[in-house]
């Protein structure tokens, strides 16, 4: 390593310098090191970062061995019969680990093959474009990039609540890493993680218990949405207390846990076994020496960006949960691409575009563009196309009828505004959708269309083809003013 004189670190050049190995990181890496430019990705311990490791691939790993518990559950319905099973949750965990470790396998390759380096150990700003790197060895590089991404992500939090930390409480991180089936789980949090993981657990044989601090399960969803998730879980024998405040927290999870909750004006105490926190996340921004690079951070503690996703520091970038973008692997992705554009002349933003989702219950939740509840807040008049999941023939021989379809078509014109389905192949029955919206086409198109049948796809066909209810704005200055018309 060069050294301006003995004891002095000379920083190495680089193009590109990437704090933080996640998803949009690791392709920014690989694509920029393909188009020729030097390129080094720092990251403490993962390799891709939270999503093949701890997080997106993984849960969904753990929840599709729950789903093959349910489906033998069931046996009997499709015409098996089997009597017993065990569930082996050592089985469980190591088909996920040898799931990501081929990850692993497969993302080094790809830094090899493209020439990118990976450094795994710990990075801070030492000044403006400059990284200092601590190595597991206690090496230490500095790395200066004539453009640098910040992409360090988010964690999960946990709550001031008087006991909480002292119990131990489970994250997703160490859920998905159980060697055994909890007796009774207690899940803080009705969002995304905390439904996910309380079916799989529930589907693996644990008592589950969901206490949440809103009126309703995943509340910024429509009311249907929620209604239909709570009757959901109700229907695998999942307790659910709604608008519960946790007061206090006891024991020790994964031996004996109890909570105080606050419901309605009353007091109450539930017991456990093991408790996990899925109520929210907050930025990894500690630590990174971001005032000595001069960047910024929101009231939230968030990186500051524009919609170019610059920080308030020239040639300093920031992508992904960091930058307080959605908290989605595709998201930033679709980041590295708006830094990517504009570092090559362009002048890409993120203002406006598409902002997809699934929520992997079973069935999946999946939804894009504008919701019931969003179309009524910004008073945009709209046609309902609604029918049950039963209408999708393709559902009915899978066994597969819960949920629904929903879709928002403008009021006049036959523009697509919104799409939602609970059901059945969900997310991908939202990208057809979801193409048809980027093309522009009308909803027409995927009515009259020729689908595969029996596909869950072509359940298109029966949902355009139903009798809409017209919502339209009465009062322009009332969001509560919509009157619905059957059409």
């Amino acid at each position: 390593m060069n050294t301006s004189q003995p004891g002095k670190l000379q920083p190495e050049e680089f193009d590109i310098v990437i704090l933080g190995g996640g998803t949009g990181s690791t392709v920014a890496a690989w694509t920029f090191a393909g188009e020729g430019k030097r390129v080094a990705v720092v990251d403490r311990k993962y390799i891709g970062g939270s999503c093949p490791n701890i997080a997106c691939l993984p849960s969904k790993n753990i929840i599709h061995s729950a789903k093959v518990a349910s489906y033998v559950r069931r046996s009997r319905e499709f015409g098996i019969k089997h009597e017993c099973f065990t569930i082996e949750m050592t089985g469980v965990r190591q088909r996920k680990r040898e799931m990501v470790s081929g990850l692993n396998q497969m993302y080094l390759e790809n830094y090899r093959n493209t020439g990118a380096e990976f450094i795994l150990g710990t990075g801070r700003f030492l000044a403006p474009r400059t990284v200092e790197v601590v190595l597991s060895d206690g090496t230490v590089r500095q790395l200066r990039g004539t453009n640098v991404i910040v992409s360090t992500g988010t964690r999960a939090l946990l709550p001031s609540i008087p006991g909480l930390e002292a119990a131990q409480p489970l994250t997703h991180i160490e859920a998905l890493e159980l060697d055994r089936v909890p007796e009774h789980l207690l899940v803080v949090g009705g969002g995304y993680v905390g439904i996910e993981l309380s079916q799989a657990m529930r589907r693996f044989g644990s008592k589950v218990t969901v206490i949440d601090r809103n009126r309703r399960l995943m509340q910024k969803e429509d009311e249907d949405v929620c209604d239909a998730l709570r009757e959901l879980l109700e229907d695998e024998e999942i307790e659910i207390h709604l608008a519960a405040q946790l007061k206090r927290v006891s024991g020790k999870s994964g031996e004996s846990v109890s909570v105080v909750i606050e419901q309605n004006g009353r007091t109450r105490v539930i017991e456990g076994s093991d408790i996990l926190v899925a109520s929210g996340r907050t930025p990894n921004t500690e630590g990174l020496g971001l005032e000595l690079a001069g960047v910024e951070l929101t009231d939230q503690g968030y990186i500051k960006v524009n919609e170019r996703l610059q920080t308030t520091a020239p040639g300093v970038w920031a992508i992904g949960e960091v930058a307080g973008s959605p908290q989605f692997t595709h998201i930033s992705v679709d980041d590295f691409r708006v830094v990517h554009a504009n570092l090559n002349g362009g002048k890409r933003v993120t203002a406006g575009r598409q902002v997809p989702y699934c929520l992997f219950t079973d069935p999946e939740l999946a939804h894009i563009g504008l919701s019931e509840t969003d179309a009524r807040a910004r008073n945009i008049p709209y046609r309902l196309f609604k029918v049950p999941m039963e209408a999708n023939l393709r559902a009915r021989t899978l066994s597969e009828t819960r949920g629904f379809m929903k879709a928002l078509v403008a009021a006049k014109s036959d523009i697509l505004l919104g799409f939602t389905t609970l059901g059945a192949g969900a997310g991908e029955i939202m990208a057809a959708v979801q193409i048809a919206m980027i093309a522009g086409l009308p909803y027409t198109a995927l009515r009259d269309a020729v689908l595969t049948h029996p596909t869950l796809t072509e359940g298109l066909i029966p949902l355009f083809s139903s009798q809409p209810s017209v919502h339209d704005v009465v009062d322009a200055n009332s969001t509560a003013s919509y009157r619905s018309v059957a059409g």
